[in-house]
């Protein structure tokens, strides 16, 4: 178990990490292109929009949207033009999972177009799209092929999967529903996920990767028990959260210790024994 940390919001660490349930704030997810000064926005409704100086990337995060996609993040070759890749995350997906991707995103953004608008090539050694599976093959997951047409890896207690689509796709409804080339998801069934992930088929391996990464790492996460989803108090464990354990006392702590204790007894009011004793008299005779 991780150490405590006063600044923990939760009272239970959920393990396996994929079985948490989001943390409610957008707030670590938006923090890495707000460091980079990026223009922050937002509407009456309560939706916020973040965007690059030369708005060639965009996210939104929509509270109030359309559906439950919460994050929807796109890239721009044009400013003016369709997106180049985009990638969604629910409304219940773990933050730090939406958190990994816009990291890498800002440092891929920092780096250059070629970094966050590289296409995945099967003939490259960096940009083969199944190293993103690497993390997870090197955890235990296991390779499955469900379908004609499907690639996909599993958890192995079952309750958490990625899927990649092989063939064409419809770029548009990659965009804008679950039909997309990635897709990663947790809970009982694909088709009623406690949360999911989708990225269109020019996202970079490099970001997708980062997703991986982070959704099988053995770390737990913490949360409050009564938000975990319903299914997980069965399937996850959920270790209390111990409080952090008192400082150790100063100086002056032991010091004011001391001046409340009693006055310490004198030697000479202690009765003693010692070989220099004096004998005991004899009593008086009858």
């Amino acid at each position: 178990m991780p150490p405590h940390d006063d600044t923990i919001d939760g009272d239970v660490y959920v393990s396996p990490r994929y079985l948490a349930s989001t943390t409610g704030t957008g707030d670590p997810a938006l923090a890495p292109f707000l460091d980079l000064g990026w223009n922050l926005q937002h509407d009456n409704l309560g939706n916020v929009y973040v965007h690059a100086p030369d708005r060639k990337v965009r996210l939104g995060y929509l509270p109030e949207g359309e559906d439950d996609g919460l994050w929807r993040i796109n890239a721009y070759r044009d400013p003016f033009g369709p997106p180049t890749w985009g990638a969604c995350f629910n409304d219940s997906c773990p933050t730090e999972f939406v958190t990994a991707f816009t990291t890498a995103l800002a440092e891929a953004y920092e780096q250059g177009p070629n970094a966050y608008l590289a296409t995945p090539d099967p003939e490259s050694t960096t940009r083969d799209p199944f190293l993103a599976v690497v993390p997870l093959i090197k955890r235990g997951w296991q390779i499955d092929h469900p379908r004609w047409g499907v690639f996909a890896i599993h958890s192995a207690d079952q309750f958490a999967g990625l899927e990649f689509a092989t063939g064409r796709l419809d770029a548009e409804a990659e965009l804008t529903t679950r039909d997309a080339r990635w897709q990663m998801w947790a809970g009982t069934s694909i088709d009623r996920p406690a949360w999911y992930v989708t990225a269109s088929t020019n996202t970079p391996v490099a970001l997708i990767t980062a997703v991986t990464e982070c959704v099988s790492d053995p770390a737990p996460l913490p949360r409050w028990r009564e938000d975990t989803y319903s299914y997980v108090q069965g399937t996850a464990q959920l270790t209390p959260i111990l409080p952090p354990s008192p400082p150790a006392p100063t100086p002056l702590d032991v010091q004011r210790a001391a001046a409340r204790r009693p006055a310490a007894l004198t030697a000479s009011s202690v009765p003693r024994w010692s070989t220099t004793s004096r004998p005991a008299l004899p009593g008086p005779r009858r």
